[in-house]
């Protein structure tokens, strides 16, 4: 998983940062100048010294006790700003972890003194949900919960925080993926067809509900891949596709070997709202291009979520057609990626190689 706090280990990332006043870093870091004996923040708005100049410590403290004072300008020993917006948040979240119901956004603010468009924006930076996205997920984890329990459906719904049963069932087919009953006895009566077949890649997987595709797996044996769907609904009635699946797993294993052919086939996702969007960004990057966690926080407008991203690509299911595999580590090496970093690596570089042909017919 590529993270801030681990990408930054590297000293010429440290010092990237700072000659971009990079502020989603500041916390993680601060630089002294050894010339003026002061040390700053990241973000620090001052001339950027001499790298020859420069030193890295993890903390504020740690400076201090090299013996070098905070900078006037950026005060660096202080909460900054994101560090206040993570502190409002985690204020907010912990009343409505502990609320009975669910507040509107202009009560919440009200709780935490804070004005609704400030923490909206807050929210947004700190997880990259809104107020009002994070209070859904957390009511989703909560229904699950309450399904789990030994009590009626009526009772399960109304103790996870929806005020009526006709705004859970409107919202249902998105936050189960099934019926209450069907959940609660493990996908019981949920069909997923699904078939095994070869690639360049190794064995793969491709399953389907009736709303779209809901995995495509990539394994070395298919004994393995059909265990991890089995797992995963252990109830559900999973069916051997018949002939006009096994058209649909042969365009699925086309487009695996070609992605830059693209994929018109409806996708069942389920995941949280955030995961949702790092997906939604995810199917923006062309084949044979690469991004980075950040870019990609960046992207969704949550730049300090960087590690929840990195969170949703591993829990991607559809391999090629949500393409984490074209996430990188801000240095350009390769991170941990579900189906093996070797695998990734091919990918990639297949990619790589079928776009500069593409190029080259065209030109």
């Amino acid at each position: 998983m590529n993270t801030f706090s681990t990408s930054l280990e590297s000293l010429d990332m440290r010092w990237a940062a700072v000659r971009s006043r990079d502020a989603t870093v500041d916390g993680h870091f601060v630089y002294a100048v050894r010339t003026t004996n002061v040390y700053c923040r990241p973000s620090c708005g001052a001339r950027t010294p001499l790298r020859k100049n420069v030193e890295f410590f993890d903390s504020a403290t740690a400076a201090e006790a090299a013996g070098f004072r905070p900078c006037k300008r950026c005060r660096p020993n202080e909460a900054g700003p994101s560090q206040r917006e993570t502190a409002l948040v985690a204020t907010a979240c912990k009343h409505l972890e502990s609320a009975e119901e669910l507040p509107t956004l202009h009560t919440l603010a009200q709780i935490v003194k804070a004005s609704p468009a400030h923490l909206r924006q807050a929210f947004r930076n700190v997880t990259g949900l809104t107020p009002k996205e994070w209070s859904c997920a957390l009511r989703a984890a909560r229904l699950h919960k309450e399904l789990d329990a030994d009590k009626t459906i009526t009772a399960a719904v109304f103790d996870a925080g929806y005020t009526s049963s006709g705004r859970f069932y409107s919202e249902v087919d998105r936050v189960l993926g099934m019926t209450p009953r069907q959940w609660r006895a493990g996908g019981t009566h949920t069909t997923i067809r699904f078939a095994v077949g070869e690639c360049s890649f190794g064995a793969i997987l491709v399953a389907a509900t009736e709303h779209g595709l809901c995995a495509i797996l990539l394994g070395d044996d298919s004994e393995t891949l059909v265990r991890d769907v089995q797992d995963r609904f252990p109830q559900a009635e999973l069916i051997g596709g018949d002939a006009a699946f096994e058209r649909m797993v042969a365009t699925v294993i086309g487009f695996v070997e070609a992605p830059h052919l693209g994929l018109d086939l409806p996708l069942d996702l389920r995941g949280t709202a955030f995961q949702m969007r790092v997906w939604k960004a995810l199917q923006k990057v062309p084949a044979g291009t690469t991004t980075t966690y950040t870019e990609l926080a960046h992207g969704i407008g949550a730049p300090t979520a960087v590690r929840a991203v990195a969170s949703a690509c591993a829990a991607n299911l559809l391999a090629v057609a949500i393409p984490c595999h074209r996430v990188v580590r801000l240095d350009g090496k390769l991170s941990g990626y579900r189906w093996g970093v070797e695998r990734k690596r091919a990918l990639l570089a297949r990619e790589t190689t079928q776009l500069n042909a593409h190029q080259n017919r065209k030109g």
